[in-house]
């Protein structure tokens, strides 16, 4: 309440101005939280499921740290109650391949998942259909193969650096290419510079003979190629019924 007084000692009372709304900014109002308050519950339901996928994938790829994850389409509650996400993307980094004789780390899977559902008991998720992208880089290839490994002159070739006795050097290249079981098969090996021993090149032909099994790829997806760059390999997968367990899930 305000009040004036005046020099006669009598109080008037003076009452605030009323202020009306107008209806369409009260309208306007109200239909603005009924759209915030179901985009703010989508938002945290989303953000739940991320995080749920997230920890469940890194327990079953054994990764050092959780990766990103991304339900999209809107709204996800929705997508939730039917029991199927319509797309789920995942980055993850440094998945281990452990129990391998020639173990290859995957320093990066790009996967895009469609149709994501949870078994009944949350023993299992599947995606109805995925693709993924993996790279390996050439210090990971070359621990697995033994020499030093590079970019060779095609999209398609490596080169590796053989170090001789007495400080000769030898290099050779050979062309990657898929073969069954998700293995990467090193074939056309040939000497490009520096002398090789007989000797020598039938160990180099033995170790390149042996293709490298990717042992850390969820189960369902297939290797469909495999290229060079500067930095590595790159690896790309796709599939149908493909299968995340919460535990061990490498194939």
């Amino acid at each position: 309440m305000y009040e004036h007084e005046y020099g006669d000692a009598t109080s008037y009372a003076s009452r605030p101005p009323r202020r009306f709304r107008h209806p369409a900014v009260v309208a306007g109002a109200a239909a603005l939280t009924l759209v915030l308050v179901p985009v703010a519950a989508d938002r945290f339901a989303a953000a739940r499921v991320e995080s749920n996928t997230a920890q469940a994938f890194q327990e079953g790829m054994d990764t050092p740290q959780r990766p990103e994850v991304h339900v999209r389409g809107f709204p996800v509650l929705t997508q939730m109650a039917s029991g199927s996400l319509r797309q789920v993307d995942i980055t993850a980094h440094d998945i281990p391949a452990d129990g391998s004789a020639r173990p290859l780390p995957v320093s990066r899977l790009d996967l895009r998942l469609n149709g994501l559902t949870r078994s009944a008991d949350d023993t299992e998720a599947r995606a109805r259909s995925a693709r993924a992208t993996a790279s390996l880089t050439y210090a990971d290839v070359s621990d697995a193969l033994g020499p030093e490994v590079s970019q060779g002159a095609g999209r398609d070739q490596v080169a590796a650096r053989i170090r001789l006795p007495f400080g000769d050097e030898a290099t050779v290249t050979a062309r990657v290419s898929v073969v069954s079981g998700n293995r990467i098969a090193f074939e056309d090996f040939q000497v490009t510079g520096g002398p090789l021993p007989d000797a020598g090149r039938k160990v180099l032909e033995t170790v390149f003979d042996r293709p490298i099994q990717l042992e850390n790829i969820p189960e369902g997806l297939t290797l469909r190629s495999v290229t060079t760059s500067a930095d590595g390999l790159t690896a790309r997968f796709s599939g149908t019924s493909v299968t995340f367990h919460p535990e061990n899930q490498s194939t």
